[in-house]
């Protein structure tokens, strides 16, 4: 059982995902890291999320970046989205994921900024 289930759309942002994984693993939280794609995925993400244990979920995508919004249409556990820098310097990602609709809410660190996701995760475990 993971804590935190740390989630990316694609093999490309695993180095963001082990920043949080190195924050996680200094503050002594287990964690787990998967790819799952909201579009290449979806089957294999929804089943995912209905069976873990983890507490805090935090996704990590780029370009249209839907994984964080459908991770929180799917669960009622808290959820924070990490936007990816890419085409657009990770602006299209950032708005995507600040821009959900009311009652699926997602926080929102900066571009690129996996620790900050480790943090805030850990402030919502009150492990700081």
């Amino acid at each position: 059982m993971a804590t935190i289930a740390i989630l990316i759309g694609s093999e490309s942002d695993r180095g963001i995902a082990e920043r949080s994984a190195k924050v996680l693993e200094t503050a002594g939280v287990d964690y787990e890291i998967r790819v799952l794609s909201a579009h290449r995925n979806p089957v294999e993400l929804e089943d995912y999320i209905k069976k873990s244990d983890a507490g805090i979920f935090i996704a990590i995508a780029g370009l249209a970046a839907a994984l964080p919004g459908v991770v929180a249409s799917r669960t009622k556990k808290p959820v924070i989205g990490v936007p990816v820098s890419s085409k657009l310097g990770g602006m299209d990602a950032l708005l995507s994921i600040v821009q959900m609709p009311k009652g699926v809410p997602v926080a929102c660190v900066g571009i690129d900024n996996g620790e900050n996701a480790a943090y805030l995760a850990l402030r919502i475990l009150g492990k700081t």
